[in-house]
């Protein structure tokens, strides 16, 4: 049952109002997108494989960051259901898949999570439905892969069915930027493709962008996230020759920042995390080398700087050890902050993760303290949170701070400590060590 006082339901020509529509994949993405499009009226199912994820919905339960419990017993109240039955697809006039798109062992694409979803759509596809990809792909992927799943199973593009690109632009822990508010780009198969896509997502998000095609939706979210990543290791290169030059690299970016034209800040850190940065742009990297027989060297280039990161602040910290005539061997490292961003629990491909491995290669005692993680999981074990914060500090030989929660006062740890390592460029010059 739709619900009239949600700031985002529709009010043009698209009807909205119980339009079956499932989203496949509840995770960081689908989640946010199943409780917005509920909000404007759509009769939402949330598909995932994971029959735990699925009962925690049903009973009003989140295990997604920026979505709380409240949040889930709402949507269930205006219709939403969560299912592991992909025969709720025979009904669904939209279907949008937002599964994971990981790297293989071998560091190419794996694309089975998709390949499974397209699949499955298309032996429950009813006539006429508009599917959307938003998992992040290599450009030609939803015009090639996807369709020809669609073809081989008998379905007519634009007759029986319509398929578009989405990419998602979800940032956790965001609380400025969200779904509904950051512009959504759009690019269909065909037009038809395209406009039928465009009005989904019109319904319940501001401002809706077209791209020329699926290709270029596909390369558009590709591009963001290289973006980012070269800028990252730029930043990740010049802290380490900065350190050596004895320039301070923070105070550098501070005032290169005040040009109010043609400069972005971009910080180094102990490595990159999540999903998009270190993955997504290998899927660009991946597509131009199997096409054009060539490699993207700024992206194999700036994957090699970041991925020297971690082991890099290993040395940093076995330098400040050294200073003091102390060995990493033995010593007894404080972690401080597990997870890929600040203020959310989400651990995937979290640089502290090398930083961790590497530390107990040379011998470190590790410890560690995070207010969102209560037990780290690791190769040497699982590594339960310290429980006092402030007394593990000042036992430590040094404390790392590796991600800067809202939940720590950095400076005043970093007084408590016997030494401190900032690689987020959090306490003041002076008062420790920073990346």
């Amino acid at each position: 049952m739709a619900h009239t006082d949600s700031p985002h339901m529709n009010t043009g020509s698209y009807d909205v109002t119980g339009q079956k529509t499932v989203v496949i994949g509840q995770g960081y993405v689908g989640l946010p997108l199943s409780l917005a499009a509920t909000h404007a009226g759509f009769a939402v199912v949330g598909l995932d494989k994971s029959q735990r994820v699925v009962d925690l919905l049903n009973d009003g339960k989140s295990h997604v960051d920026d979505i709380q419990d409240h949040e889930v017993a709402e949507i269930l109240n205006f219709g939403f259901r969560a299912s592991s039955d992909p025969e709720v697809l025979r009904e669904a006039e939209v279907v949008v898949i937002c599964v994971p798109t990981p790297l293989a062992k071998d560091g190419t694409p794996d694309l089975d999570p998709v390949v499974d979803a397209a699949r499955t759509i298309a032996r429950h596809l009813r006539k006429g439905a508009t599917v959307v990809l938003e998992s992040t792909t290599y450009p030609g992927t939803t015009d090639g892969l996807v369709k020809d799943i669609f073809t081989a199973a008998g379905h007519r593009i634009d007759e029986d069915y319509f398929l578009a690109f989405s990419p998602e632009r979800i940032d956790p822990g965001n609380a400025v930027y969200t779904l509904t508010n950051t512009p959504k780009v759009v690019g269909g198969v065909t037009e038809e493709s395209t406009a039928k896509a465009k009005a989904f997502y019109a319904s319940f998000i501001d401002k809706v962008v077209t791209a020329r095609g699926a290709k270029e939706a596909e390369t558009a979210k590709l591009l963001e996230n290289t973006y980012r990543h070269i800028n990252i290791a730029l930043v990740n290169e010049m802290a380490k020759f900065c350190h050596e030059m004895d320039i301070d690299l923070w105070d550098v970016i501070d005032a290169a920042k005040t040009k109010p034209f043609g400069f972005q800040a971009f910080y180094p850190g102990p490595g990159v995390g999540g999903h998009c940065i270190p993955i997504d742009p290998n899927y660009l990297s991946y597509e131009v080398k199997r096409t054009l027989g060539y490699p993207f060297r700024f992206v194999e280039l700036a994957q090699e700087i970041n991925q020297s990161m971690p082991s890099y602040t290993v040395q940093r910290v076995q330098e400040a050890l050294n200073d003091d005539k102390l060995a990493l061997n033995g010593a007894e490292v404080l972690i401080l902050g597990v997870t890929y961003k600040p203020n959310i629990a989400d651990q995937r491909e979290s640089p502290a993760f090398d930083v961790a491995v590497e530390l107990l290669k040379r011998g470190a005692v590790l410890k560690f303290h995070d207010p969102k993680v209560d037990t780290w999981h690791l190769p040497s074990g699982d590594l339960p949170c310290v429980p006092d914060l402030e007394e593990a500090v000042r036992e430590a030989d040094i404390s790392i701070l590796l991600q800067n929660h809202a939940e720590y006062d950095v400076q005043d740890l970093a007084a408590q400590a016997k030494r401190f390592f900032d690689t987020r460029g959090a306490i003041t010059a002076g008062t420790g060590a920073r990346l």
